[in-house]
Parts: structure tokens; C-alpha cells; sequence
């Protein structure tokens, strides 16, 4: 755990919005997670001198830190002013009626056309505000290695024209003895996160309803077991040490992730195989997000001005945004930044690729996708038991949705 003081000058002169703050003698505190604490010291200090507010800031592990939210708005104290809330918990959080109403406040809507569409989708309630604003974006790419490709002689436009071109480069790769990537079920999920019909949810439709037992379902299920079976997989957990050496030695030659997976391969993960390395649209010609964090302000905090004026700065001024990229590799969440120079840098670690030109191309084209509340209870349901089962102990892909669906009905009754 990390705590630490910061001074927070907010800035009529820097073009923030126009929340009225006379905070000489205010004190906030900022709830996140590492690495935002890096960038926090870098992007707060030129605000010292217009208003003197003081943030305070609490870094837990990502884990602890959305833990210790849960219970936070859930008895109503204990959160800090301002709060990061992952993507994957904006939806239930939002749901909890802990957070503020950003729209309806601080008419937080005229900044929509600076944001990624589906990253302002995500931080919607169910009423149609604003309660969280995106500060970061995890824009979804396939890595591959380089010099693997050309050694199993294939074509990367070519191994990613659909599912089937990628699992036939995945049969080349096992005649060289190397895997297509780490694990099947990151195939599966980047198809069910990416081929959402219009009007739906990730795992609901418009009307509360499961919508698991679908097409989308069963056809991401039915690709990654096929990966399986012939076995081209490697049947790594992401994040394990065996992931870890896998990127380091080669052993599968693809992974899809977010654009935040290029710092974590460079700087400690795999910084050895700098130049080896490159990353393309996902296969199919799909679009989608890994990730991304949003701000919000829990309904106790009794300083909700000043933690307004604190989430503008993070997000809607373009130039604080670029020094979150350029600090934490944070890819930034307003679009406006995506003209700037760093983006036609070349990528040393890439082979001189100038990849954040097609991850600012990912972020503009994906689709926005309305967040539920069971989101959270449907992920855990289909990702970690149902797609196991069906991967690991051979169970039957309709059944497996069939008895998902059951369960989630009766988890999320109560929502």
C-alpha cells in the first residue's frame, strides 16, 4: 500500500471546466492502484499554484483495491474523493447507486466527443448518465513473433483473415514446435467481447435476460476447443511464470491483449526479445478492448466539487492525458490526443513499428457496449467455470451454456 500527499492546482487558466472551487484549504484523496501513482506525480504538481488543493492519494493492488471499494460503497464510508474503477467493475459499482451522477452534477455530457465511443458507453448507467469518466484504454491487437512467422514461412495478413486462416497458422507453428498462443480461452473471450449484436450486452439483453446460450457463445466456444483439440495452445494461465517464459522463449507466437501489454513485454516481462516482436489487427477483423480504467466520485465524499475538478484534468485536458501516455504507457481514453507526434513514433521493442497508430485505430472502431449490472457475476459463470469446462474436461459446449445460463439467473435474481 502506498499513501502519499500531492498538491492539486486545478486551473481556470489550464482550460479545466468550469466547476466552481474555492479550495485553498481542501484536502482530497485519490483511491487506485499502481501505476497510477507514477503518473499522478508527474500530472498534479502544475496545478499546485492556481488552487492549493491537497490530494492525497492510496495505491493498493489492483485486487485489493476493488475489494476494498466493494465494501466501501457498500456501507457508505471509507472511499477516497476520487475513485478508479476498472472496466470490468463500473458496470455492478454504477449499479450500486454509490456513485455520482456526473451528468446530471457537472454536465459531464459535453465532453462525449473527446472520449472513445465505447469507453463513454461503458461509464453510462442504466438511466443513461455519466457516472464514471475513462481515463485510460486497453485498445485489443494480436502480438506476434516476428521471426517465428517467417521461420513456419506465414503470412500474418493472411493468418488473420478469419478464425480459420488463424488456426491453420497455428498447425504450421506446431510443425516448429511452437504454440499459437498461451491459452484457447483468450480466443473465446475476444469473441464474445467482440461480436456483440447491436442491442445487446455482454451477457444480457436489454431486458435483463442471459443471452449466453447464443450464436456468439457457442461459435467462441467451439473455435477455442478446436485450438484445444488439435492441440495449439499452450494451456497457460495469463500472468503465471509460465506466461512469463513463454513470451521470453518463444514458446507460443501469438497473444491477444491491450495496448498496455507492449510497456509490460519492454520493461520486465520479456525485454530481451526487443525487435522479435510486432502486433496486428485481431484476427477476423474484429475490434476490441482489454481493459481500461475509469474516475468516478462515491455519493459519501464530501468534497465532490473538487474531486470533479480532479477527474476533468485527468481526462479532458489533452495535454495531461499525453503525460499519463508518456509516464505509464497509460493509452489515453481522449481521442483528441490521437493526432499528436508521439503517435507516429516508431517502436523499438516492435522492430521500429509504429504500433500506437493502430492501437488509436482499434480504439475509434470499437463498438460501445452498455455495461449490465451482472456483468461481473456472468464473466466469472461462463469464463472461469463454463468455457473450463468444456476446454478442460471435454463437457459438451451446448450443456455447458445451458446449465451457465441457469446459474446466472439465479445469481444475479437479486441485482
Amino acid at each position: 500500500m502506498k499513501f502519499k500527499t500531492l498538491a492539486l492546482s486545478c486551473a481556470v487558466a489550464l482550460g479545466l471546466g468550469t466547476t466552481a472551487v474555492n479550495a485553498a484549504d481542501k484536502e482530497i484523496r485519490f483511491d487506485g492502484f499502481p501505476d497510477f501513482d507514477s503518473s499522478l506525480k508527474v500530472l498534479l504538481p502544475d496545478f499546485e499554484k492556481e488552487t492549493g488543493i491537497k490530494v492525497d492519494y492510496l495505491m493498493n493492488n489492483h485486487g485489493d483495491h476493488h475489494t476494498k471499494l466493494t465494501t466501501n460503497l457498500a456501507t457508505g464510508s471509507g472511499a477516497g474523493d476520487v475513485i478508479v474503477v476498472d472496466v470490468e467493475k463500473i458496470g455492478p459499482f454504477v449499479g450500486s447507486g454509490g456513485l455520482v451522477n456526473l451528468s446530471e452534477n457537472y454536465g459531464a455530457d459535453k465532453y462525449e466527443e473527446r472520449f472513445a465511443p465505447y469507453a463513454w458507453a461503458q461509464g453510462k448507467g442504466a438511466d443513461g448518465n455519466m457516472y464514471g469518466i475513462p481515463v485510460d484504454l486497453g485498445p485489443g491487437v494480436m502480438y506476434y513473433r516476428t521471426d517465428v512467422f517467417e521461420k513456419a514461412g506465414i503470412d500474418v495478413e493472411e493468418a488473420i483473415k478469419d478464425w480459420d486462416s488463424y488456426i491453420a497458422a497455428g498447425e504450421k507453428l506446431k510443425e516448429q514446435n511452437v504454440q499459437l498462443i498461451a491459452s484457447a480461452a483468450d480466443v473465446a473471450q475476444a469473441i464474445i467481447f467482440t461480436t456483440v449484436p447491436e442491442g445487446e450486452g455482454l451477457y444480457f439483453d436489454k431486458d435483463g435476460n442471459p443471452v449466453v446460450t447464443s450464436e456468439r457463445f457457442v461459435h467462441a466456444f467451439e473455435v477455442a476447443k478446436e485450438i484445444r483439440e488439435k492441440g495449439l495452445d499452450g494451456q497457460i494461465l495469463a500472468w503465471s511464470n509460465e506466461w512469463y517464459e513463454g513470451f521470453r522463449n518463444g514458446t507460443f507466437a501469438t497473444q491477444l491483449s491491450g495496448a498496455w501489454l507492449l510497456g509490460h513485454l519492454n520493461n520486465w516481462i520479456a525485454p530481451e526479445t526487443k525487435g522479435k516482436w510486432a502486433v496486428e489487427n485481431l484476427p477476423d477483423g474484429i475490434y476490441g478492448s482489454w481493459g481500461g480504467s475509469f474516475l468516478s466520485i462515491p455519493t459519501q465524499s464530501d468534497n465532490p466539487d473538487e474531486a470533479w475538478a480532479l477527474i476533468e484534468y485527468m481526462t479532458t485536458d489533452r495535454d495531461v492525458q499525453l503525460g499519463a501516455f508518456e509516464t505509464i504507457a497509460a493509452f489515453p481514453s481522449n481521442v483528441t490526443t490521437y493526432d499528436d507526434e508521439l503517435f507516429q513514433e516508431e517502436m523499438e521493442f516492435l522492430g521500429g513499428q509504429k504500433a500506437r497508430l493502430i492501437f488509436a485505430e482499434v480504439a475509434q472502431n470499437i463498438k460501445p457496449v452498455a455495461p449490465a449490472q451482472g456483468d461481473h457475476v456472468a464473466r466469472s459463470i461462463i469464463l472461469e467455470n463454463a468455457l473450463m469446462e468444456v476446454l478442460d474436461e471435454g463437457k459438451d459446449i451446448k450443456t455447458a451454456l445451458k446449465e451457465a445460463e441457469r446459474l446466472i439467473k439465479r445469481r444475479t435474481r437479486n441485482l
